[in-house]
């Protein structure tokens, strides 16, 4: 396996010390701000050493050597804080006055403390009677992509690679980035408006964790293509099952367990550090 140590000043030290815990035959410094550490084997020694290297603001990874990005077939995105900044159901509930209640059942389900679908059921009922016309306000004045995420979905696409957004959240934001951003596919919840108004509920099936998953698959058979041939990514508990039906899982500014559940982890840089793991 090669390690790659990414996103800044790697001290001398910390490097030499990651070296010799991994057995790495050799050191290449890779643009930008990184070190691959070839021939690495990860050891007890070397995660005794990940508090250190995470004080420097600094990811990390174990890759199979001479992996490509057009090895993949399919790339599928988790939306909110993962593709986007922000949580959208969240930013709804600042317009109703009830940010801080929704924030809180939001973060809860991201832990996995909450079953999604209650989750999603008891926020959506704060925000029955809501004018419709603030969901484009959010999308205006609020949605961010995430820090590298047109420059990782620019290289999938050159690479040939299908795209995916696969979400928890809501069609109206989902359908708008599929077709700004040029995505294939996109699979969100639909909310229910009645009178121009938020009724609190969605229409049809919940797109919950298995859901996601299933339609993660169902992607991956009609591409004709392997599981080992699927990346996703995602930030919460709701993309456990999804990530668990992917050849290579990507944590991103993600709780702990789906950290621990990962291929790999992006703790501080941004999507498109996912490309510095690949030849």
């Amino acid at each position: 396996m090669n390690l790659l140590i990414q996103g800044g000043a790697i001290p001398t030290f910390l490097l030499e010390m990651a070296a010799s815990a991994t057995g790495a035959a050799s050191t290449e410094p890779r643009p930008p701000q990184s070190i691959r550490l070839c021939g690495a084997m990860r050891s007890a020694e070397f995660d005794a050493l990940i508090p250190l290297i995470e004080a420097e603001n600094l990811d990390w990874a174990f890759v199979e050597p001479n992996k490509k990005l057009a090895d993949f077939g399919l790339i599928c995105f988790d939306m909110d804080s993962t593709l986007i900044t922000i949580e959208c159901i969240d930013e709804l509930a600042d317009f109703a006055g009830k940010k801080e209640e929704v924030s809180a059942v939001t973060e809860a389900a991201m832990r996995g403390e909450i079953d999604y679908s209650e989750s999603l059921r008891r926020r959506l009922g704060l925000l029955a009677g809501l004018d419709a016309r603030v969901l484009a306000k959010v999308f205006g004045e609020r949605l961010l992509l995430s820090p590298g995420a047109r420059e990782l979905l620019a290289a999938a696409q050159n690479a040939g690679l299908r795209t995916a957004i696969l979400s928890g959240g809501f069609t109206y934001f989902t359908e708008r980035l599929r077709i700004e951003l040029g995505f294939d596919f996109a699979t969100s919840n639909e909310l229910e408006i009645s009178g121009g108004k938020l009724t609190g509920r969605v229409v049809g099936e919940i797109v919950d964790a298995a859901v996601k998953a299933r339609h993660l698959v169902s992607l991956t058979r009609e591409l004709g293509l392997q599981k080992e041939q699927v990346i996703a990514i995602g930030d919460g508990a709701n993309d456990l099952l999804m990530m668990a039906e992917a050849g290579f899982s990507v944590a991103y500014h993600a709780k702990p367990a789906t950290r621990a559940k990962a291929d790999v982890a992006i703790n501080f840089g941004g999507l498109d550090s996912l490309l510095n793991l690949f030849d």
